[in-house]
C-alpha cells in the first residue's frame, strides 16, 4: 500500500495530515523545519505533487477558497490518512539503501589526473560542511524541539558528519598517495609518448618489460582480443595494488599498447584485419617479477575463471632499438595513409627497412573519446637498409 507513495508525497500528504494548508504555508513549514536538509522537495514540485495527491483522491480543496492556486487550502481525506499512517509505519522500519554517487566518481577516478579527483572532493567536503552548518542554523532557530523534530535533525547532522568525516579521510589518503612519488611511463619517458602528430622521429627506444598475451584476428569482432585486454588490465591493477601493499611502491596503469604482424605488411595498409597477428601489452615498472605476475594472475584466475586468456599472459622483455614513430590524431581506420607514407616513402628516403613488429601505443580511451580525436602513436623498428 505505501509503495504507492514517493517520498515528496509522503511529506507533504504528513504536514496536511497535522491541519490543512495552502502551498505557501507548505513551502513555509518546510523551510522553517530544515525538511529539504533530509527530503528532495522543491518550491515548484509542490504543486505538482498537491495535484497529484488530489487526483488520487488523497486530499481535498476546502471550500471555495482563493482563485489564486498558492491560497487553496487543502485538507487531508479519510482514504488519505489512512495511507499516510501505513507509509509511516513502514518508513519508521524501512532500510534504505546508500547509493552516494560520489561512489561511482570514486569507480571512474583512474581515468581522471591525481589532481582533479583530489580537487573533485575537496569541493564536496566543503559542500558538506555548509550543509552541514545550514542544518544547524536552522536547528538553533526552532529550539525547543519536541522529540521527534529533534531525532530528525540528530539524523541529519549524524549523517552530514559522517559524510564529510569520510570524505575528508579519502581526500587526505589520496593527497598522501599523490605526493609518493608514482612511477608513470608517460612520464618518466616523455619523449617517446608524446611524438609529433605531423612529422615523423627516429626516437631509441630502450628496454621495457610488459604483460603480455597474443592473438590472431580482427580486433573489433574476435572474442580473444576481448579476453586479452580483460585478462591485461585485470592483472595490471592486481600488480599495482599489491606492489603498493607489499613494497610501497606505486605506479600508473600504462596505456595498452600492441605489436601487429603478419606475412605481408600490406595487409596493414589494406585494414585486412581477420589477417592480423597481434600482442597486446601494457607496460610494467622493472620491479615487477615474474613471481608477482603469476601471484596476480592466480588471483585474477579465481574471478575470471572462463577467461583463457589468463593461461597465455606471460611477462615480455621487449628492446626495439632505433624506432620511428609519429602521432596519429583520428580512427584506427584512417591510419592506413599515414602507414602508406611511412612504408612506402619514409623508410626508403632514408635508408631504413623494417625491423621487428608494427608496434601502437593507445593514449585514448575508446569508450570515452570520438573517433576523429583518438590519439595513436604509431611506432616501427627499423635498421639500416
Amino acid at each position: 500500500m505505501s509503495s504507492a507513495l514517493t517520498d515528496g508525497e509522503l511529506t507533504v500528504l504528513g504536514l496536511l495530515t497535522e491541519q490543512p494548508r495552502h502551498g505557501y504555508e507548505l513551502e513555509r513549514v518546510i523551510e522553517e523545519r530544515g525538511i529539504r536538509a533530509w527530503t528532495a522537495l522543491g518550491f515548484s514540485s509542490i504543486y505538482y505533487v498537491l495535484d497529484k495527491l488530489a487526483k488520487r483522491g488523497l486530499i481535498e480543496a476546502t471550500g471555495a477558497g482563493s482563485s489564486a492556486k498558492s491560497r487553496v487550502t487543502f485538507r487531508v481525506t479519510d482514504r488519505g490518512r489512512d495511507l499516510c499512517a501505513a507509509a509511516t509505519r513502514e518508513a519508521l522500519a524501512e532500510l534504505t539503501p546508500v547509493r552516494a554517487r560520489v561512489l561511482l566518481g570514486l569507480a571512474n577516478s583512474p581515468g581522471l589526473p591525481d589532481a582533479e579527483v583530489v580537487a573533485g572532493l575537496a569541493r564536496r567536503r566543503d559542500a558538506l560542511r555548509q550543509q552541514l552548518a545550514e542544518v544547524r542554523r536552522v536547528r538553533a532557530r526552532q529550539e525547543p524541539l519536541p522529540t521527534a523534530a529533534s531525532a530528525i535533525f540528530d539524523y541529519s547532522e549524524a549523517m552530514l558528519t559522517a559524510d564529510a568525516g569520510w570524505t575528508e579521510t579519502t581526500l587526505s589518503a589520496l593527497t598522501q598517495e599523490a605526493a609518493v612519488d608514482t612511477y608513470d611511463v608517460k612520464k618518466r619517458h616523455k619523449e617517446l609518448y608524446s611524438p609529433s602528430s605531423t612529422e615523423f622521429a627516429v626516437v631509441d627506444v630502450p628496454e621495457f618489460r610488459y604483460l603480455a598475451v597474443d592473438g590472431r584476428g580482427d580486433p573489433n569482432t574476435s572474442a580473444a582480443y576481448a579476453h586479452a585486454l580483460e585478462a591485461l588490465y585485470g592483472v595490471a591493477y592486481t600488480l599495482k595494488f599489491a606492489s603498493k601493499k607489499t613494497l610501497g611502491r606505486d605506479f600508473v596503469i600504462a596505456p595498452l599498447e600492441g605489436l601487429w604482424r603478419a606475412d605481408d605488411p600490406a595487409v596493414f595498409t589494406a585494414r585486412l584485419k581477420d589477417s592480423w597477428d597481434w600482442t597486446m601489452l601494457i607496460s610494467q615498472p622493472d620491479w615487477i617479477t615474474e613471481d608477482m605476475v603469476d601471484a596476480a594472475v592466480g588471483t585474477v584466475a579465481k574471478k575470471k575463471k572462463d577467461n583463457p586468456a589468463l593461461a597465455n599472459l606471460r611477462l615480455l622483455t621487449l628492446n626495439e632499438g632505433t624506432c620511428v614513430q609519429i602521432l596519429h590524431i583520428g580512427s584506427y581506420d584512417d591510419e592506413a595513409p599515414t602507414l602508406h607514407r611511412l612504408h612506402h616513402h619514409y623508410l626508403p628516403e632514408h635508408g631504413l627497412t623494417f625491423n621487428g613488429d608494427h608496434h601502437e601505443i593507445y593514449l585514448s580511451d575508446p569508450r570515452r573519446t570520438a573517433p576523429a580525436k583518438l590519439r595513436t602513436i604509431l611506432r616501427q623498428p627499423v635498421r639500416s637498409a
